[in-house]
């Protein structure tokens, strides 16, 4: 087992990773050069997306840590099987936000032991919003967190500037959020008898991980999610949202999602504040 001071400094190289692939990204946001692609599954790919993946694979490499990421998902199970630790990553999740240029998307980083997550990575270039997370110190935020290709954060330092999650909001109402670019009949039907059970709720969109860490923060209190997600889309948002005490369990069997399956969907979940 990894010691608790070479996992601070796993998380470190994830931090930067995820700050330097941001940089990249936002490169690409603010140019007219997207290079829209539709890969096999009709799910958009940009330049971005290629460009965050090889920052981030470089940076991983270094660690000798085998690592799994949407851009090169087709790693056969018979060789991920055996997998102790893995790092699961996804360089921009909300492609869809990205390319509708609403700021909501994210960079996603998770270091996975034994089928969970243990360190998680959630950067959000255009806010320049951190959020990560590590078991056994919990789960963090810090702000104006510059997106740069010269990125060496220290772990130490971050969490001086960092606010402990969750963090003490004073809300009137529930508040529900969902999925901006994925809504079916079932979530709607979830979320009409939560309006049912409190009175009136307040219910928000929101692209990508944001979803999670707005639980793990404190600013929502549930999110139902009743469509199709992947492995990497959940990862490093399910270390922070645990890191901070919340929970994120299946829907049916209100089991923690595990990774590293042979099929790398997601069951459907809900995610619940603390």
């Amino acid at each position: 087992m990894i010691d608790q001071t070479e996992l601070r400094n796993l998380l470190t190289t994830a931090i930067n990773a995820a700050v330097r692939a941001g940089k990249l990204i936002l490169d690409v946001y603010n140019s007219d050069e997207f290079q829209v692609n539709l890969k096999s599954d009709k799910t958009p790919l940009t330049l971005a997306d290629r460009l965050a993946h090889t920052e981030i694979l470089n940076s991983l490499t270094k660690t000798r840590i085998p690592t799994l990421s949407e851009e090169g998902r087709d790693i056969l199970f018979e060789e991920r099987r055996s997998w102790e630790y893995f790092w699961l990553v996804d360089p921009l999740d909300g492609t869809k936000e990205f390319i509708k240029r609403n700021g909501e998307f994210t960079v996603n980083i998770a270091l996975i032991v034994n089928g969970f997550p243990i360190i998680g990575v959630v950067y959000v270039p255009v806010l320049k919003d951190l959020y990560f997370a590590l078991k056994g110190d919990g789960s963090f935020k810090i702000g104006s967190v510059e997106p740069t290709i010269e990125s060496n954060y220290r772990f130490d330092l971050l969490v001086k500037s960092a606010s402990k999650l969750p963090i003490s909001h004073n809300r009137d109402k529930f508040v529900v959020l969902s999925s901006r670019s994925h809504m079916n009949a079932e979530t709607e039907e979830y979320i009409a008898d939560l309006e049912k059970k409190h009175g009136g709720i307040e219910h928000k969109y929101q692209g990508s991980s944001l979803k999670l860490c707005m639980i793990a923060e404190g600013t929502a209190d549930i999110y139902p999610r009743f469509t199709p997600t992947m492995e990497w889309d959940t990862a490093a948002g399910q270390a922070v949202v645990e890191g901070a005490g919340c929970q994120i369990l299946t829907a049916d069997t209100k089991q923690r999602i595990t990774y590293n399956k042979e099929d790398l969907h997601n069951p459907w979940f809900i995610v619940k504040s603390k």
